[in-house]
């Protein structure tokens, strides 16, 4: 089986943190990112939103686009609205040749929650999943007629952001509803990212690769720090660097006959972590360990 490595631009700018390299300009996002030796990188906030702008710009690199990001609301629209309000971001994404949406369901709050304790972020009922997995599968299910398929973002200081409440989403919700599988947001919940992507393996179209410092994930539960606090904190790294157990991730995916992305998104203060450093580490180190488990790795 083959995979491709892209990586996000968050290693070089945060679009929730204008603080955190938003002086740095795209272009010195895309130039490192193809130094660092990645096929494609996913879309942040200074991407234009125009395939007529933005291909030049990705071509100009080598890269491809891998996704972007999509503050979902299936929670609190209809599935007629919600669809309405994807379509423009979708029709971008398949102009530019992506297969995936990153959808992350940020209904009642995410950009509050991201500075609030993360013990106070939203909850759905549990009286609500079966509605709501119905809505979800029939916004995935439009979707991929239009052509670009649903991934579903599991997140902290959203609704779905236990590896309980993936496994509910994966059980409320069909076949049309991919899952992307992040290991870091697992972790930082209190999961197993190993044993829950054992579980819902089948079921994973996309694949965002975070590691997590030793010790700072005990911290941040313990102390109920905030998202972006322990972000900040250094709580992520980049594949490798960390306590994860990739290896074996990587061979789960490979014995599925996961054949997609693997991005890097490994979210820190780039003036503590510099960003072409971290890149190029993310990239040699997830590259080894991918063929290590059985992959392929193509550009």
């Amino acid at each position: 089986m083959s995979v491709r490595i892209g990586i996000n631009p968050i290693t070089w700018t945060n679009d929730d943190v204008p603080e955190l390299g938003g002086d740095t300009p795209l272009e010195v996002c895309l130039a490192e990112a193809a130094e660092a030796g990645y096929a494609g990188i996913e879309m942040g906030g200074k991407f234009p939103r125009e395939a007529a702008r933005l291909r030049p710009l990705t071509e100009r690199f080598g890269l491809a686009l891998v996704s972007g990001w999509f503050d979902g609301r299936c929670a609190e629209r209809e599935v007629a609205a919600e669809m309405e309000a994807v379509t423009p971001h979708l029709q971008l994404l398949k102009d530019m040749g992506c297969t995936h949406v990153v959808y992350a369901d940020t209904s009642h709050g995410r950009h509050g929650a991201i500075w609030r304790p993360v013990s106070e972020r939203p909850v759905l009922p549990e009286a609500d999943w079966p509605d709501y997995g119905r809505r979800l599968t029939g916004l995935a299910e439009r979707m991929a007629d239009f052509g670009v398929r649903m991934a579903f973002h599991h997140h902290m200081g959203t609704i779905v952001e236990t590896d309980a409440e993936v496994a509910r989403l994966m059980r409320h919700t069909g076949e049309a509803v991919g899952l992307l599988y992040d290991t870091g947001h697992s972790a930082f919940s209190g999961g197993d990212p190993l044993a829950m992507l054992r579980a819902n393996v089948a079921r994973v179209v996309h694949v965002h690769c975070k590691d997590t410092r030793p010790g700072l994930v005990a911290r941040a539960r313990g102390s109920d720090m905030s998202f972006m606090a322990a972000v900040m904190d250094g709580i992520f790294t980049v594949p490798g660097d960390g306590t994860i157990d990739f290896p074996a991730i990587l061979r789960v995916l490979h014995d599925a006959g996961y054949a997609g992305w693997l991005v890097v998104e490994a979210e820190q203060d780039p003036k503590k972590a510099h960003p072409l450093t971290y890149a190029r580490m993310g990239f040699a180190n997830l590259s080894r360990m991918a063929r290590e488990a059985g992959f392929t790795v193509t550009g």
